[in-house]
């Protein structure tokens, strides 16, 4: 299901930067033939959405050797077997297929969902977490990740990312021809010999608005990810009662706050927990006192 509405989206994404693309085009006076105007959309799209579905498809292995993840195959330990337990026993309350569950070394307190599909997805949370929460807190941090699982955020993520990156491409472009338009003048012998990388300024300005729209892009890809933070917290306020999600980032608040790794900048918006940055807008999950306080209102 979520691959055929992954077309269909794409494709309405298409049209609607085709129409738009063409308006704009017509606006600044650039002309560009069709068979160019076609290449240059489906460009975009592949570009846009190739990396995208890679990391997804990608994600549980990227996970397992950027984090470390030790899957648990056979509880050795009563931490391991609580952990193994607690899982199935949430995953059989919303019907979900048993996920890989893992551990990995980290004094931050964290945990992560993750994979290409609700059946196939990976579950891991880290040492710092385990040896910090209490088994109430940390039950409420794997309510928290069998609520990413059930709502596909995974898969959501990665689709909202490609068609981002479809705008951002496709725009920085048009913009682009539209500076070296108005640099070479209107007559019409310039506007009809516009062309992909005929020159280095083209380059340059070209990567300019790709990091300016990239921005945008990724305020508003932080915009759904913190949506989708705040969405599973009330699952597994759903699961285990708020109280118990509320005690677990309770108990985040209390640990050491995760540092901004460009490494794992991909892997940290799966946490349950992120870095701080400058601005809320470019935050991955909501401050913790916010995500209490909605909690608290349910």
């Amino acid at each position: 299901m979520r691959i055929i509405l992954y077309i269909a989206m794409q494709v309405a994404v298409l049209l609607l930067v085709s129409i738009i693309g063409s308006i704009l085009l017509n606006l600044f006076g650039i002309q560009i033939s069709g068979s160019d105007y076609t290449s240059l959309l489906i460009m975009c799209a592949v570009f846009g959405c190739a990396g995208s579905l890679v990391s997804l498809f990608m994600s549980k292995f990227m996970c397992k050797k950027s984090y470390g993840v030790r899957v648990i195959t056979n509880p050795q330990t009563s931490e391991e077997l609580f952990l193994v337990n607690t899982v199935a026993i949430l995953c059989q309350k919303d019907g979900l297929k048993m996920p890989e569950v893992g551990i990995y070394n980290s004094p931050d307190p964290n945990a992560f969902a993750t994979g290409a599909s609700k059946d196939a997805a990976l579950l891991a949370v880290s040492t710092g977490l385990l040896n910090s929460m209490s088994q109430s807190e940390v039950t409420g941090v794997l309510g928290h990740e069998i609520s990413h699982i059930k709502n596909g955020d995974m898969v959501t993520m990665a689709l909202l990312q490609g068609v981002l990156n479809t705008f951002v491409y496709f725009f920085s472009y048009v913009v682009t021809f539209a500076i070296i338009n108005a640099t070479r003048g209107n007559n019409n012998n310039d506007n009809r010999d516009v062309s992909f990388g005929s020159s280095m300024m083209f380059y340059t300005i070209n990567s300019l608005m790709q990091m300016v729209f990239g921005i945008g892009a990724t305020m508003i890809l932080m915009w759904f990810s913190r949506w989708r933070e705040y969405r599973a917290d009330a699952g597994s306020a759903d699961l285990n009662g708020k109280q118990c999600m509320i005690g677990a980032l309770q108990a985040l608040k209390r640990g050491v706050q995760p540092q901004q790794n460009k490494e794992k900048s991909y892997m940290q918006a799966l946490c349950i927990n992120g870095p701080l940055t400058v601005s809320e807008l470019f935050m991955s999950h909501p401050p913790l006192d916010k995500r209490i306080a909605a909690l608290e209102q349910l």
